[in-house]
Parts: structure tokens; sequence; C-alpha cells
């Protein structure tokens, strides 16, 4: 029999909320990573060619914003793509310290031809959930996301 600690009532509530989202998140997101090497890339690979293809072409820097990571992990990332010929590195003509990536044509194909699987595999994942409940997951996820970011 394993014994519990208990530490009231809403503490309780609030590890509970923690251990259940952290252990959906890993397995989901391990799902998902698997999803994305069948493809022959990386996440990080996959989420840069993702926001490209989604939003256009865009700096270094908003890049590095939408992508949660720093410029040097960004730096390999697009030094990776660049060299498979799917992303290229345009100078700013007003900024020389900005730089505008966007998608090759290769990396336009790759996209338009990989995108819409892996959407259809996260569609197949959230299915365990009913359409009704993945609306609701949807609203608190983001209500719980912004009220943090809001808060601290």
């Amino acid at each position: 029999m394993r014994s519990t600690k208990r530490y009231g009532k809403k503490i309780d509530l609030a590890l509970n909320v923690w251990v259940k989202l952290t252990r959906a998140y890993v397995t989901f997101h391990k799902l998902s990573e698997e999803n994305i090497r069948s493809f022959g890339l990386t996440g990080p690979q996959f989420s840069v060619l993702e926001s490209l293809g989604h939003l256009g072409p865009m700096t270094t820097g908003v890049l590095c914003k939408k992508q949660l990571v720093s410029g040097g992990n960004m730096t390999v990332v697009i030094d990776n793509l660049e060299k498979e010929g799917l992303v290229e590195r345009i100078p700013s003509t007003e900024d020389r310290r900005a730089i505008t990536i966007r998608l090759t044509p290769k990396g336009k194909r790759l996209f338009d031809e990989i995108f819409p699987q892996h959407a259809e595999y996260i569609a197949k994942l959230t299915s365990v959930l009913p359409e009704e409940e993945q609306v609701k997951l949807a609203e608190l996820l983001k209500k719980l996301g912004t009220t943090l970011a809001a808060r601290f």
C-alpha cells in the first residue's frame, strides 16, 4: 500500500493537476516527436519550418520568440536547415544586424508535403477525447497559460 502525504485539499488538488498535466504533455510530446523524426527532422527544425510555412519569412529574433529558444540554439537549427537547402538567410537592407529567414522552394515543398501528415497524426492523438472535451481542454489550457503569463 502506498502512503500519501497530504498537504491540504487545495495543495493536493494542485499537485494532482500538475502531475497529470506533466505526464500527459510528456507522452503527447514523445509521440509527436516520433512522428516528426519520421520525416527526417528534429522537433526544432520542424517547428521552424512550420512557423515559416504558416507565417511567412521572419527575422531570426522573431523566430526565436515564437520558438521560445535562444539565439544560439536557433542559429544551429537554421544552419542545419540551410545546409539541407530548406531555408535561406536574407540580410536586411535597412539594418545590418537583422536577417530574415524564409523557406526555399524545396523547403516550401517539404512543408506542404509533411505538415498535413503531421496535422492528421495530431488529430489522431487528440481523438482519444471527444470533440467537446478537446474544445474544453483547449480553452482551459489557454486560460491557464495566459493567466500564469500575466501574473508571473
